[in-house]
């Protein structure tokens, strides 16, 4: 259910500004998309598991506005984001 320092570290690499940057928008959602398709993993075998489902939705929604927050502030790190993430159809 969560990620390892490893894949956290590549995540940062890929979608950081610059060098050690955890802080940006951009990085920020990465890391959260990437717990929410591992908990929407462990659903499929555990689909009672309500405690982390809460989980889960506070993630979505805290991705959702961190996605509203890029979008506002500059439209192509967003675009661009969506692109690379795969979210938007």
């Amino acid at each position: 259910m969560t990620i390892t320092a490893e894949r956290k570290t590549a995540l940062i690499a890929e979608h950081g500004r610059s060098e050690g940057d955890t802080g940006s928008p951009e990085v920020q959602i990465s890391i959260l998309t990437e717990r929410i398709v591992n908990l929407t993993e462990h659903f499929k075998g555990h689909a009672k598991d309500n405690h982390s489902r809460r989980g889960l939705l506070m993630m979505v929604n805290n991705r959702r506005s961190l996605l509203d927050y890029l979008k506002k502030k500059d439209a192509q790190r967003y675009t661009d984001l969506i692109g690379k993430l795969g979210l938007r159809k």
